[in-house]
């Protein structure tokens, strides 16, 4: 005899039916499925984009965003001093949190971003005096 049930997965409801199993039928256990090859490693995400050149004296280092995104944060303010490896600001791209670094010590000069604000690959972010 078959008995219906309604089973709800995920929000979504289905019914099933579930038949008795006949005592005198033979049943062969269902083979184990095969393994999955694997998975490949994730690929990591990309490297901060080398500092450029030092801009001539007097024109401070400028930080171009590495990656095209979303500004989060801006940890660094005008005026702030900051030393090499600092956070600046933080970039989310592709659900990921890219934290944009200082390349070197010194003071910012000049913050172009603000939270918010979309930013493109090469984009001018701050620069550090």
């Amino acid at each position: 005899m078959a008995k219906k049930y309604i089973v709800t997965v995920n929000g979504t409801s289905y019914e099933v039916v579930v038949e008795d199993a006949d005592p005198n039928a033979t049943y062969t256990k269902a083979p184990e499925p095969a393994q999955e090859a694997p998975k490949a490693a994730p690929a990591a995400a990309p490297a901060a984009a080398p500092a450029p050149a030092p801009a001539a004296a007097g024109n401070g280092e400028k930080v171009t965003s590495p990656l095209p995104g979303t500004v989060l944060k801006v940890l660094a303010k005008q005026g702030a001093a900051v030393k090499s490896g600092d956070v600046l600001c933080i970039i989310e791209a592709m659900k990921m949190e890219n934290e944009i670094m200082a390349p070197c010590d010194g003071t910012v000069s000049a913050v172009s971003v603000s939270e918010g604000a979309s930013v493109n690959a090469g984009d001018p972010l701050f620069v550090i005096s």
